[in-house]
């Protein structure tokens, strides 16, 4: 039985993410602490991964706002000797040049992401379609947390990724 509108983390957490296909974490103070979604202070995050079984809804409740996206893995980043998840890392796909700019632009809009930076690569990606790419666009941080997309571009491939990085405020 759910008591909060918030995910947890332990077991029985992770599982009711998987089949719900839902996932809503509170970073509302600039953090995510470990005793809030149940996880013991020396333990380290789980890796949810639904790859091939559908996505998940992931909601962060932010200090200013939300961040929200459809995906297949979430990563919880710690140690055992922090309190909190140091980041939350999740992944964004794509299956064609036009989808993949307009997630780049989306996260511009709704995080604050550097324009000139995504604008720039999208510009140069577009007149060679065919290249590869590993760039990380300057962070966001409009919600209260710092957003970071970090593109991976293989114009040969079909499917192409944005490792998103949601780290605590500053």
């Amino acid at each position: 039985m759910k008591t909060s509108a918030f995910s947890t983390l332990d077991a029985v957490g992770v599982e009711n993410i998987r089949n719900s296909r839902t996932a809503r974490l509170d970073m509302s103070s600039g953090r995510l602490e470990k005793d809030s979604v149940r996880v013991t202070p020396d333990s380290y995050g789980p890796e949810i991964n639904t790859r091939g079984s559908g996505k998940i809804n992931l909601s962060i409740l932010a200090p200013n706002g939300e961040i929200s996206a459809e995906t297949d893995r979430i990563r919880f980043n710690t140690t055992d000797q922090r309190t909190d998840f140091s980041e939350i890392t999740y992944f964004l796909t794509a299956n064609s040049p036009e989808e993949f700019f307009g997630l780049i632009r989306d996260g511009v809009q709704r995080y604050g992401i550097s324009a000139e930076s995504a604008e720039e690569w999208i510009e140069s990606t577009q007149l060679d379609p065919t290249s590869k790419s590993d760039f990380s666009i300057t962070p966001g941080t409009g919600t209260g947390l710092t957003v970071n997309y970090d593109l991976r571009f293989d114009g040969s491939k079909d499917t192409q990724v944005i490792i998103v990085h949601v780290l605590p405020a500053a």
